[in-house]
């Protein structure tokens, strides 16, 4: 391949599968809770990834988990994206005891969050975990469109 087509592919796939993202998301789910959780959850894949090595990670795991227990309010089966955090950060050998921890005094303070503004009546409706199924389609769509934008930049790297 040559540099000129490289350089280019480099910077148009990435706006290619973000585009494609962006439209398949506004297709399928025009609720704006879905889109809070996309943009959550890819924060959150955001800040895992920043993580240099060799340090620790129970701030940006207490982080994670509460950003998680709040957009949970509105799809709860969010929280099963913690397993593939804990994944990655047991693979780069930055995961410990303490990272665990953290982890679950922030799903818990996001739960007290929760019974809070639940008993003020700030939240109308419970959780459920089927009714907003729907919201799985713009976060699964963002997170796609992040981990190929980052393949495609890792593959046609110009060296």
């Amino acid at each position: 391949m040559k540099r000129r087509t490289q350089t280019i592919l480099y910077h148009l796939l990435p706006v290619v599968f973000w585009l494609l993202a962006i439209g398949g998301s506004i297709l399928f789910d025009r609720e704006w809770p879905g889109y809070v959780v996309a943009l959550t959850a890819l924060l959150c894949v955001l800040i895992i990834g920043r993580i240099k090595r060799h340090t620790s990670s129970v701030e940006e795991c207490f982080q994670v988990a509460l950003l998680l227990g709040v957009v949970s309010y509105w799809l709860p089966t969010v929280l099963f994206l913690i397993l593939p955090i804990w994944g990655y950060l047991i693979y780069q050998n930055l995961f410990s005891l303490r990272s665990f921890f953290a982890t679950v005094i922030g799903l818990a303070a996001g739960a007290v969050w929760y019974g809070v503004f639940y008993y003020l009546s700030l939240f109308t409706y419970p959780l459920s975990l089927t009714e907003n199924a729907w919201g799985w389609i713009p976060t699964g769509a963002f997170l796609f469109a992040w981990l190929a934008s980052t393949i495609a930049r890792r593959i046609l790297r110009v060296r």
